[in-house]
């Protein structure tokens, strides 16, 4: 399936030029010591019946300061099992913070079903927790995903040959799902706590339908030729150790290349290790960063 992209103008110059909307940013203030900006575009993408809409999915990006190029980094959010209204748009302004500092343009999507945006149309429903059907989530996050790619390759400031995919819960899923379609330009990708059907109230540690996860990783090995760093904890009350270490068994099984770490208990919840415990996979992300050939360490200014 090939995603259908449309950006919204505000102004058609002569020439093609297309000034896009800006978007309501709820009081919000900009990041200005990583040049915060707000856009928009319209994705078209299926839900778990069939039912196809198109969506308004809004990009917060984040950059150095100057001209670049810039290696693109597209940064993916999890799923709140209960507001999806909140926040308005995803903006993970620390995290954002760390890989500005080391020279990526950092575009970090609000999905189609989140914030300020959302609808009744939900494309990341997937089902009963004992049938959850994982892959239409996975084929409409990673359509998005995509998309956004297509949106910052024609920012004159990256340098499209270097593209790096995050993603956090859900977000790590979908950069998986994403990087097993194989975009153009995609050196690597990073899995914080990667998964779906969470319940850390109802069934901790224990997520719905694991097999079928673990059945979804295997079929992203298959196909997957980019490198991945993972990362999960032993106290993540999303997906416990032995659903993390199945996935990523899977994964390899299947001919995937990803380097796979279990860490220490984390607070009381492992799963919120990408958005409270930099300090403690900072260094990891460093190390794989310079693998890929990118710069484990703050650029000098």
């Amino acid at each position: 399936m090939r995603h259908s992209l449309r950006f919204r103008p505000l102004l058609v110059a002569a020439g093609g030029l297309l000034v896009f909307c800006s978007v309501h940013l709820h009081a919000q203030e900009l990041a200005r010591d990583i040049n915060e900006s707000v856009s928009a575009i319209d994705v078209t993408v299926k839900d778990l019946y069939g039912k196809q809409e198109t969506g308004k999915v809004v990009i917060t990006q984040f950059k150095p300061d100057g001209l670049g190029p810039f290696p693109i980094l597209i940064l993916n959010h999890g799923r709140s099992p209960t507001n999806r209204h909140e926040p308005p748009r995803f903006r993970y302004t620390k995290q954002a913070r760390y890989f500005v500092e080391r020279g990526f343009a950092v575009f970090e999507p609000t999905r189609i079903g989140y914030g300020q945006y959302m609808t009744d149309f939900d494309p990341e429903e997937s089902g009963p927790c004992n049938a959850r059907e994982f892959a239409p989530m996975a084929l409409a996050a990673s359509t998005e995903t995509l998309a956004v790619l297509d949106y910052a390759r024609q920012q004159a400031y990256v340098d499209k040959s270097r593209v790096l995919l995050v993603g956090q819960s859900v977000g790590g899923y979908t950069t998986v799902a994403a990087a097993a379609r194989n975009p153009e330009g995609v050196v690597a990708a990073i899995n914080f706590a990667g998964g779906s059907g969470g319940d850390p109230v109802h069934h901790p540690a224990v997520p719905c339908s694991g097999a079928r996860m673990k059945d979804m990783y295997a079929g992203f090995g298959k196909s997957t030729r980019t490198p991945m760093l993972w990362i999960y904890t032993e106290n993540d009350l999303y997906f416990g150790p032995t659903y993390s270490r199945a996935w990523h068994e899977a994964f390899v099984k299947a001919g995937g290349q990803a380097e796979y770490h279990l860490l220490p208990p984390f607070a009381k919840n492992g799963h919120t290790l990408f958005s409270s415990g930099m300090e403690v996979w900072a260094p990891l992300v460093s190390e794989f960063l310079v693998k890929m050939g990118f710069p484990g360490q703050p650029l000098k200014k």
